[in-house]
């Protein structure tokens, strides 16, 4: 048979199951359409915000403090600048990106992924996460840590939000992961309503390097990945250890960011109840 004739019967023997994907798809979509993760109205594709929600997402861009990204409406734009609490208290990170800030759509989101089991949501956090990614610098020098939970937690919840994201986010942007280097020694008890001082207490010791981690860590870049960033105290808890391990540099990235300029989109939550182990 000739070569042209073997490709063309290859192609035909391949259409049938190319129909077939297209036509199981669309059945599926028929039964089950799917919808806007933000408020559950029907969409044209997964993973897709519908007008609505996608026009109330506030995505953090703009000027931000060096260390902590909290947004500085008023800063030069290129131009390095520290908030004031980080000069008074520097974090042990380099920058703390998020991709949105924290509102009524972003916390819905969370709140299905984390508690609702909505584990689709974690591809659709990174896709929003990955454009923020090279904020932090060279991506080829980088490694994703997701912040762990305690074995107890992971096992009554089933997965690791966080892990399921670094996931999501490697696979999308070729930045390796390590779930390995990080241990969630000690479970902490519920952050919720607790003030600065006292979050910083409660999380203080729960994180340790995992036995033979320490040369995976030294010199490295290394990101920390959460849900939401409220008052930071967990991740400025795994950030030290990381630092005390070696670490070249740490950073961190979340999906959500809780900011002063979330109240203007209608966030009447109150912030001290957040943090990447609300309940």
């Amino acid at each position: 048979m000739a070569t042209g004739e073997a490709e063309e019967t290859r192609v035909s023997a391949a259409m049938p199951a190319r129909w077939l994907r297209i036509a199981a798809r669309a059945m599926v979509d028929y039964a089950l359409p799917p919808r806007c993760p933000g408020c559950g109205t029907i969409v044209g594709a997964d993973r897709q915000f519908c007008l609505g929600c996608w026009s109330s997402l506030h995505f953090l861009d703009g000027p931000a403090c060096l260390h902590c990204s909290i947004p500085l409406p008023t800063a030069i734009v290129g131009q390095p600048m520290s908030c004031g609490a980080c000069l008074a208290n520097p974090p042990p990170f380099e920058g703390a990106p998020a991709a949105v800030a924290y509102g009524p759509v972003a916390r819905t989101v969370a709140l299905r992924f984390k508690y609702g089991r909505r584990t689709g949501h974690a591809r659709l956090m990174a896709q929003l996460m990955a454009r923020r990614l090279a904020a932090l610098g060279d991506t080829g020098q980088m490694v994703l840590v997701a912040v762990p939970l305690h074995r107890w937690r992971l096992w009554s919840r089933g997965f690791n939000q966080a892990a399921l994201v670094a996931d999501a986010l490697s696979r999308l942007t070729g930045v390796p992961h390590d779930h390995h280097l990080l241990l969630r020694t000690r479970a902490t008890a519920s952050l919720r309503g607790k003030g600065r001082r006292e979050r910083e207490r409660i999380v203080g010791g729960a994180f340790a390097l995992a036995p033979g981690a320490k040369a995976r860590v030294a010199a490295r870049h290394l990101v920390l990945i959460d849900d939401v960033h409220a008052s930071g105290a967990t991740l400025r808890a795994a950030a030290r250890v990381l630092r005390r391990g070696g670490a070249a540099r740490v950073s961190a990235l979340t999906w959500a960011r809780v900011v002063p300029d979330a109240l203007m989109t209608g966030n009447i939550f109150d912030f001290a109840s957040l943090d990447s182990d609300m309940s």
